[in-house]
């Protein structure tokens, strides 16, 4: 089963072979891409500079204070928690060598948010909003990463701190 899934996950990734990233970050994006809700909410994963990124576009359904015209912080906290996790399957990704590509395999397809802190820094005004992440940490039962969402003038919105495990 696991492996099954990772091969929508990955581009089927031969095990025993060496990892070419840049095709499992793409492939990554596509099945985050593919996924219902963020279709339903037109947020997309893209691979920029090496780097997955999220992007939204600004819609009226997506306010959350209708007297300030501003973004729901609820989207703000999703599109946080979807860019560590599709970044920690990356660096997980990145990290693996061909002998232990298996428990990679494992530890991307059971990777789940256990707790996540954000920050609103400014109201979410915006045309567009996108979030980067990085690994703070990166351990063999679970991960530390660290998010931040900016809007379409670089202005950032919100950051977060965000543990999986897997």
């Amino acid at each position: 089963m696991a492996n099954e899934a990772s091969k929508s996950w990955t581009g089927n990734i031969h095990l025993g072979a060496q990892v070419d990233i840049d095709v499992v970050l793409k492939q990554l994006c596509k099945a985050f891409n593919s996924s219902p809700f963020f279709h339903h909410n037109g947020m997309t994963m893209r691979v920029v500079d090496g780097q997955i990124e999220a992007y939204i576009e600004m819609q009226p359904f997506m306010i959350g204070n209708v007297a300030f015209q501003i973004l729901h912080g609820g989207v703000a906290a999703t599109i946080l928690d979807s860019i560590g996790g599709i970044t920690a399957m990356g660096e997980l990704y990145r990290k693996a060598t061909p002998d232990d590509l298996p428990e990679t395999i494992k530890k991307v397809s059971r990777l789940a948010t256990v707790d996540m802190r954000v920050d609103y820094l400014a109201p979410g005004r915006g045309q567009f909003f996108t979030a980067r992440a990085e690994t703070l940490r990166l351990g063999r039962k679970g991960c530390t990463m660290r998010m931040t969402l900016v809007n379409d003038e670089g202005k950032q919105i919100a950051t977060a701190i965000a543990s999986y495990a897997y």
